[in-house]
């Protein structure tokens, strides 16, 4: 079994460096180009189904990418839901650092929390699709910090439309490709 997740393409909010979290912002053009681009790194004929986040930046972009692919869109999974940011959503990232260093306060959630909510939508994921590769688009935040916890070091930034993949073929998860690229790092 694989997954593969994909970071929504590019909002407004995105090229304008603000915090969307759970805020329902959709897609620019760009974002829309990035989605087609992604079916090309997924590889048509290697996945079963295409799951996603129900914010809308992350369905349109699932839609894309099942429409390059040929399949349909499956069900969106509320775990999968961007960070929430609080009283942070909209606002610049360094205008919410400067009032909330490394974004802890501000009613911001913890990334414990989107941790373990991105841990128990991929148990739920393999639970609804077993031994089957599914692609799920969803949002930067939950991606990186989610499979930061399976490669034991903290990833960089997920790019808007960039694909990772993890997958589950001797019965753990491991990192195969972030960012659309084979991580440079191995899992510690």
């Amino acid at each position: 079994m694989k997954l593969g997740f994909v970071r929504h393409g590019q909002t407004q909010w995105n090229l304008e460096g603000r915090l969307q979290g759970s805020s329902d912002i959709p897609l620019n053009d760009t974002g829309r180009a990035q989605a087609r681009e992604a079916v090309s790194v997924l590889e048509p004929g290697q996945w079963d189904a295409i799951v996603s986040s129900p914010l809308s930046r992350a369905r349109e972009t699932a839609q894309i990418i099942a429409d390059g692919l040929g399949l349909e869109l499956g069900p969106s999974y509320d775990l999968l839901i961007e960070r929430d940011y609080a009283q942070g959503e909209g606002m610049v990232e360094t205008e919410a650092l400067a009032l909330w260093p490394d974004k802890h306060g501000g009613g911001i959630e913890p990334l414990d929390s989107v941790v373990e909510r991105g841990l128990r939508a991929i148990e739920q994921i393999a639970a609804d699709y077993p031994g089957m590769n599914v692609a799920v688009i969803c949002h930067g935040t939950i991606i990186r910090y989610t499979l930061s916890h399976f490669a034991g070091y903290k990833l960089d930034t997920i790019r808007n439309g960039s694909v990772a993949i993890i997958g589950n073929e001797s019965g753990s998860w491991q990192l195969e490709l972030v960012n659309d690229q084979v991580p440079n790092r191995v899992a510690g």
